[in-house]
């Protein structure tokens, strides 16, 4: 009879690059839709008649959406399980992306850029628990680390298809709806994918994981022992769980604020930097989105060699330095703005893996799904009423003092790094669940 293999021995195969690739199709359309209002709203903004508080709240509109759709559906997921939220949510991203082509007025498109968000928001703790769940401890952060750098692959795709897009009559409307065409290709990617293996476990269903793990490898696999345990969203609020809430969503404020603000009114903040406006500030954009994405890559291989916790606090540092430079020196050329940018974007590949990393690593299969829904929520607070603010913001004190402002945000994220990251490299989902936040910081 043919022994087991633990899970944590199992090679890299097709399945683990098939839920890591698709599994990250949520992320994707994030940075894709995110990043496009921005580039839209060049067109829309003379067409609708938009001032700066419409153009705020339009920015912010999709974090609202995921406010609440990452705080609903993280929750349901852990009750229903991974993989029918994993398609139920594609089709409505698609659904929804083609009906905000007919839109007429600010209202309509308001409604429209919330939905999306929500959304779109159910999918993130569906999707990294999914490929959290499906990863040995050696694969972990690479493949939470694809996540993260797929939603700047999203958000280089909308650059560069709204600055193709850019100077034709109406194509607002198809940047908006552009969306559709990724939603199908990953509906398909996603269509045949088995349910989390750690979800059916946690669930009491270990014949059924057994039998998955089986038809899939082709012989048997055991787990971590994790004992069958019910959903209790209150476990997230105790003393052991709360303080990581916290932490972790700090962290991934401090992260999200400033990049947010980068993203979704990227080609004005470039173009009063000092590039041209209109579809040169567009393709500026997509430089520095670019680095966004390269610096995810050696990010992923960081989190393993040098570990999390010295990643997350060299970076903050380099970005705050970046905006720092960004908000005291006002008359640098363009092309030093656009290093200034690239610098911060490249550093923040390590907090923009991590924000997703963390939470997967640091709570038990049975809330991990919530835990990542709340975190998001909580860090969406901040970015929502930053990004309907900063519009006004610029307007009143100028761009400068704006990148000043984020740079202090940033700040923010070093020194709460410095006192409270926990150092998970190497440890089983089994260990990381039972770290508490400051006894396990060096």
């Amino acid at each position: 009879m043919q022994q087991p293999r633990n899970f944590d021995d199992m090679h890299f195969s097709a399945i683990h690059r098939r839920i890591m690739l698709w599994g990250s199709g949520g992320p994707f359309l994030d940075g894709y839709v995110l990043v496009m209002i921005g580039v839209a709203l060049e067109q829309l903004t003379p067409i609708l008649h938009l001032d700066a508080t419409w153009t705020g709240m339009l920015g912010a509109a999709t974090l609202v959406g995921l406010f609440i759709g990452t705080s609903l559906f993280g929750y349901i997921s852990d009750r229903v399980g991974r993989r029918k939220m994993f398609l139920a949510d594609i089709i409505a991203i698609g659904l929804i992306s083609v009906a905000t082509m007919f839109i007429s007025s600010p209202v309509e498109l308001l409604v429209m850029r919330v939905l999306i968000g929500i959304v779109i928001g159910a999918d993130y703790p569906i999707a990294t628990s999914m490929i959290t769940e499906f990863s040995s401890t050696r694969q972990r952060a690479f493949a939470v680390g694809f996540i993260a750098a797929m939603w700047y692959v999203g958000a280089t795709c909308a650059n560069l298809v709204g600055w193709c897009l850019y100077d034709i009559e109406g194509g607002w409307r198809w940047m908006l709806g552009s969306a559709f065409i990724p939603c199908v290709i990953i509906l398909i990617g996603r269509f045949d994918l088995p349910e989390s293996p750690r979800w059916l476990i946690r669930k009491g269903r270990i014949a059924e994981c057994q039998q998955m793990m089986e038809k899939i490898f082709g012989e048997p696999v055991i787990f971590d022992e994790e004992p069958a345990q019910q959903t209790r969203f209150l476990q997230l609020f105790n003393k052991r769980h709360f303080p990581f809430v916290l932490f972790i969503a700090i962290i991934w404020t401090c992260q999200v604020i400033p990049m947010f603000a980068i993203y979704t009114f990227g080609p004005q903040i470039v173009g009063l930097l000092g590039w041209d406006q209109g579809k040169s500030a567009a393709l500026g954009n997509v430089v520095i989105s670019l680095f966004f994405m390269l610096g995810c890559l050696p990010a992923m291989y960081w989190l393993n060699s040098i570990g999390r916790r010295p990643l997350l606090i060299g970076s903050f540092a380099m970005m705050t330095l970046a905006l720092t430079l960004l908000g005291l020196i006002p008359d640098l050329t363009m092309w030093l703005v656009v290093v200034a940018f690239a610098i911060y974007a490249f550093f923040s590949g390590g907090p923009g893996i991590l924000q997703w990393l963390y939470p997967n690593e640091l709570f038990p299969t049975d809330i991990r799904a919530s835990a990542v829904g709340v975190i998001m929520s909580l860090s969406r607070i901040g970015t929502i009423i930053s990004t309907w603010l900063l519009p006004l913001f610029i307007a009143q004190y100028g761009v400068s003092r704006t990148m000043l402002m984020g740079a202090l945000i940033s700040l923010i994220g070093l020194v709460v790094s410095v006192v409270l990251a926990p150092e998970t490299r190497g440890l089983s989902l089994m260990k990381t669940a039972n770290m508490t936040i400051l006894k396990n910081k060096p």
